[in-house]
């Protein structure tokens, strides 16, 4: 089902994901960095951090591993005919920059209105886990979300809305902390119906 998505996520996977360094390898490399920083990797403190870290990074990254169409590929047709909005609100989320590799912190409204098939909603708070879980910038992964509901439950509408605060900016570079960015994705009748829209949005307000 939707081999468009699975051709998106496939291009934006990367593709040396065939010559994938050994955990030795990974570990090695982090020892390199606490060396760099001109710390000793072999004292106490530090002797087992590369290993931590190696295991934190499984943890960051472990979107890559999940396919984000099979986790909405079961739904539920038995709806009575339920065709209005339907929204998870606040959704936490954790994420990396692909710039900097530095934390993105934020909370995610997710939207659809249904055409005679509804999903569970965990797989909603799942699928925008999924995609958190990889590097990325947030304009990506707001369209990401979007496009894999509307081409796998072909719903009437989606909307997405993000609001997240990235450390690239606050805690390092221009150190302006207290800033958010926001974001927005809308397709089908949240973008062609202004009243749809502003229902979306007032509720993430």
């Amino acid at each position: 089902m939707s081999p468009n998505v699975r051709a998106l996520d496939r291009a934006m996977t990367p593709k040396a994901e065939v010559q994938k360094p050994t955990r030795s390898e990974v570990e090695a490399a982090v020892r390199t960095i606490i060396r760099w920083t001109g710390e000793d990797p072999d004292r106490d403190g530090l002797i087992e951090t590369p290993a931590r870290v190696t295991r934190s990074f499984e943890e960051y990254f472990s979107g890559y591993s999940r396919d984000p169409v099979e986790i909405l590929e079961k739904t539920f047709e038995e709806i009575e005919g339920y065709d209005e909005m339907i929204v998870l609100r606040d959704i936490g989320f954790e994420s990396h920059c692909e710039h900097h590799m530095a934390p993105i912190v934020g909370r995610a409204w997710v939207a659809y209105i249904p055409n005679g098939r509804v999903v569970g909603i965990s797989k909603l708070a799942r699928l925008v886990d999924v995609y958190a879980r990889r590097l990325q910038i947030q304009e990506k992964m707001t369209a990401q979300i979007a496009n894999t509901i509307d081409q796998v439950l072909k719903p009437q509408g989606v909307g997405v809305i993000i609001k997240a605060t990235h450390h690239c900016m606050t805690t390092r570079g221009v150190h302006k902390p207290g800033t958010d960015l926001v974001t927005s994705r809308m397709l089908g009748c949240f973008r062609d119906n202004a009243l749809t829209r502003q229902e979306f949005l007032g509720m993430a307000s």
